[in-house]
């Protein structure tokens, strides 16, 4: 009974105060409960919209992802097995795909894209330049790469984007189903 009387008192006390997460640049956001929103279980963190959590790890081998620039492949690895390979677009002169060693640091269905130069806000659909699906992997605080769709699936194979890894819809969404938060990442020249 005290248990219960103070799970209520923590709910009721979620519809007044402000919740701080953290964003992909690792800066504080302040997120308001509206009234209207009922609160969070004690058991489960409020989840940002549009946002994947981890998923829970597997006992499995875990899944790698290697990059091969060269060969505007991605490779999906389990150990080192190759389980499956994607055709892709690598980022353009000047505006190169980084390589290194990453992890997948965000993942988003249906995503939103602002243009950086102008500020322009295209929401998800068919028109939408990141397509279905993001697999953020970089960021320096400010600009994102990752893996993504697009509606312009005949540019894939070439060295054509801002330093995004490019992909075809369907092929963006069977890796989206394949990996999570934390995965690891090579980008091989």
């Amino acid at each position: 009974m005290v248990r219960e009387k103070s799970i209520a008192a923590m709910k009721r006390l979620w519809l007044s105060v402000i919740i701080l997460t953290i964003s992909v640049a690792g800066q504080a956001e302040a997120i308001e409960l509206l009234p209207h929103m009922s609160a969070p279980s004690v058991e489960q963190p409020p989840v940002a919209p549009n946002t994947e959590q981890p998923a829970p790890v597997n006992a499995a081998v875990e899944i790698g992802l290697v990059i091969k620039l060269s060969e505007r492949r991605v490779y999906v690895y389990r150990g080192d097995r190759i389980e499956k390979s994607f055709p892709i677009a690598i980022g353009r002169r000047g505006w190169e795909t980084p390589t290194g060693k990453f992890k997948v640091l965000h993942m988003e269905r249906d995503p939103i894209w602002e243009h950086p130069l102008n500020g322009q806000v295209i929401p998800p659909g068919p028109n939408n330049p990141l397509g279905a699906r993001w697999i953020g992997f970089w960021t320096d605080g400010r600009n994102y790469i990752g893996f993504h769709g697009t509606p312009n699936e005949r540019l894939v194979g070439q060295a054509v984007s801002h330093g995004c890894i490019r992909m075809r819809n369907r092929d963006i969404e069977a890796l989206y189903e394949m990996v999570k938060v934390g995965t690891p990442v090579t980008v091989e020249p």
